[in-house]
């Protein structure tokens, strides 16, 4: 058990270098290609640390990911990954209302790609989906990636504000 706790935080923290990479892309197809290689260490972490909703969720973000890496998520492709996204995260959840959060994390963002291409936009919504993952992670014991959530949420919002600044509007 000590073991997978330490494995699970090492491959949160390989994870969070990879989500931090993503956040400072200027271009989407940037960010979401190094979210791939995030999401992979996401259900490693996730595997290793018994959130077994989290390593399903995250499953159908790296299908999610590189569909959207590819510009292939139609409409269609959307809806179904939604539905993967409730009926497997909620029969593989262990956790209860926590194993819950990256379900609702992955339904936000997976929406939030399919309707916007906009860096701005995305940015924003990361920081929503961070917050839902910081609690779960808080309670799983991922407590790297909980440092790192709350980090990658401040530089997320700070790359917002900068790059609102320069083109000189209001976030999204």
């Amino acid at each position: 058990m000590h073991y997978y706790f330490i494995l699970g935080n090492i491959f949160s923290f390989i994870a969070a270098i990879c989500f931090a990479v993503s956040v400072f892309r200027k271009k989407t197809q940037d960010l979401l290609l190094w979210q791939v290689f995030e999401v992979v260490f996401c259900i490693l972490s996730s595997f290793a640390l018994y959130s077994y909703s989290a390593v399903t969720t995250n499953t159908i973000d790296f299908i999610r990911n590189i569909l959207a890496w590819k510009n292939k998520l139609t409409k269609k492709i959307t809806i179904l990954l939604l539905i993967a996204f409730i009926v497997f995260g909620l029969i593989a959840n262990t956790r209860g209302i926590i194993g819950i959060l990256p379900v609702m994390s992955a339904l936000v963002y997976t929406v939030c790609l399919y309707m916007t291409r906009d860096i701005q936009k995305i940015r924003f919504i990361l920081i929503i989906c961070m917050g839902l993952w910081l609690v779960h992670d808080l309670f799983i014991g991922a407590y790297i990636a909980a440092v790192t959530d709350t980090l990658m949420m401040a530089w997320t919002l700070f790359n917002l504000l900068k790059n609102a600044r320069l083109k000189n509007d209001i976030f999204c």
